[in-house]
């Protein structure tokens, strides 16, 4: 029996996916050891009485530190990145090794395994992004990694230096069938895209408000359909990302309905922003929202809040893509305007992830204080092969915990701690914030100073990706196993 406790968290209502009760939190060594009332005394100890203590998020889809073409710089470095993490409830990243055209999958992994050495302050794993799936990668490089702790790969349906053909994703998708791992898409399509986008920009409307007209919701219907076909084909679970409206949402109900397992991923940009946001003029201020999918409309923030509800969604993710507005290298490349087909896609939300979702979601009456930790926490653990050491509260499981602190806070991007110019959501008024953040036994943020962990951030071996049943068109596995 332990006589003293490294650090005990006392009088928490703890919040699993699954329950809620009082106790405190014995932590030794970065791990939870055990749970009960009236523990023994800590080296350290924090009072948590009348507040709600939730497993560490694990923000399973950001982008940190991703090489990029031109003068385009991704603003946040392994170091601000997980800082700004840390102070949002984040314990635990998935960003990704993006690989080049050209360049071997390997090398990618290699390459984003030395930007994040010695800088991380929270736990991190990688992502594959399958840019190039030559008969060496397929053959070899990703049976390899996958079989290394690297059990998730991401592709893309749109972006010329990204996307792959059908039969390239049929290639990817093979093998993640044979070998266990998982395939996250990105389902727009590229075509339709590219022909919208080459009628708007000469008739000169270039605004940035004109990208959500260049990607109306039936391209991303589309895609998903077609993304979920693939995967019928080739028997095999996939994650459609960054959900951001009705059509997409109904072809995923759909393919439950006929028995496909198809995992839903969606963000907070689809509840907080819409196309408005884009501008309602031929401003430039608009730039600042520009991501794809773009936001929808009041109607179908409606309907997504009603997906993170009613178990649609499998996870709740940033998708984080930080580029500053001012400067040359974000949002304004090269100093200037641009075309909004030019505007580099993404907006920061790290850090905002956790409390937008808890504020609004479960403070708001949306959501169970159990689903929130479902899908902030619990299932993008599991789908990616952390849990249970990630993901939860539980006798040995990491040390990772929020302790929040519930309030009036009005979110302005000074106080934030990314190292990006904005944040989409300033002036909003939330209704609590994570008090206290703790990595592997070690308060990283205060709720009023950060505590710098450089290198204390581990990178993770995922296992095998969970809830994922056996597969379910047999029929097929005489075509795919050919």
């Amino acid at each position: 029996m332990i006589e003293q406790f490294d650090l005990v968290v006392r009088r928490a209502r703890v919040a699993t996916a699954s329950d809620c009760f009082l106790t405190d939190i014995g932590i030794q060594d970065g791990r939870i050891v055990q749970l009960g009332l009236a523990l023994p005394a800590g080296t350290s100890e924090i009072d948590a009485e009348g507040r709600v203590v939730t497993p560490g998020g694990v923000d399973a889809h950001c982008h940190i530190d991703e090489i990029t073409s031109g003068p385009v710089r991704m603003a946040d470095d392994f170091n601000t990145g997980t800082r700004s993490a840390a102070c949002g409830g984040t314990t635990t990243i998935i960003p990704f090794a993006a690989q080049q055209r050209g360049q071997s999958l390997r090398a990618a992994v290699e390459t984003y395994r030395k930007r994040a050495e010695g800088l991380a302050h929270v736990d991190y794993a990688f992502h594959l992004i399958v840019t190039d799936p030559t008969q060496a990668v397929l053959e070899h490089e990703l049976p390899e990694l996958i079989s290394e702790g690297f059990t998730s790969f991401k592709v893309y349906m749109t972006y010329d230096d990204l996307k792959l053909n059908d039969e390239q994703i049929l290639d990817v998708l093979a093998v993640a069938r044979e070998h266990g791992a998982l395939t996250m898409l990105h389902a727009e399509n590229a075509d339709c895209i590219r022909w919208l986008t080459r009628r708007l920009t000469a008739a000169g409307r270039t605004a940035p408000r004109y990208h959500a007209q260049s990607r109306p919701m039936l391209v991303e219907r589309e895609a998903t359909h077609r993304a979920i076909a693939l995967a019928e084909l080739v028997d095999v679970p996939i994650l459609i990302v960054h959900v951001s409206g009705r059509e997409a949402v109904d072809q995923i109900r759909w393919a439950r309905a006929l028995g496909l397992h198809v995992l839903a991923e969606t963000c907070p940009q689809y509840l907080f922003l819409t196309a408005e946001d884009l501008g309602l003029d031929d401003s430039y201020h608009g730039a600042r929202c520009v991501c794809s999918p773009p936001p929808r409309d009041a109607e179908n923030q409606e309907i997504i809040w009603r997906g993170l509800a009613d178990g649609m969604f499998t996870v709740f993710s940033s998708d984080h893509a930080p580029f500053r507005l001012d400067g040359t290298q974000g949002k304004h490349p090269g100093g200037r305007e641009v075309s909004f087909d030019h505007i580099p896609n993404g907006i920061p939300g790290l850090e905002t992830r956790m409390a937008l979702l808890y504020s609004e979601g479960v403070l708001g009456g949306r959501i169970t204080l159990e689903r929130f930790v479902e899908l902030t926490a619990t299932h993008p653990a599991k789908v990616y092969g952390l849990h249970p050491r990630k993901g939860t509260i539980a006798i040995g499981a990491d040390a990772d915990l929020v302790i929040w602190q519930e309030g009036e806070r009005v979110l302005r991007n000074v106080d934030l701690h990314h190292n990006v110019d904005y944040t989409p959501y300033e002036g909003m008024t939330l209704k609590a914030w994570p008090g206290t953040t703790i990595s592997r036994g070690r308060v990283v943020w205060d709720g009023r100073t950060f505590y710098p962990q450089h290198g204390h951030g581990q990178l993770l071996s995922c296992g095998q990706p969970g809830l994922l049943p056996p597969r379910v068109r047999p029929e097929l596995a005489v075509a795919t196993d050919l």
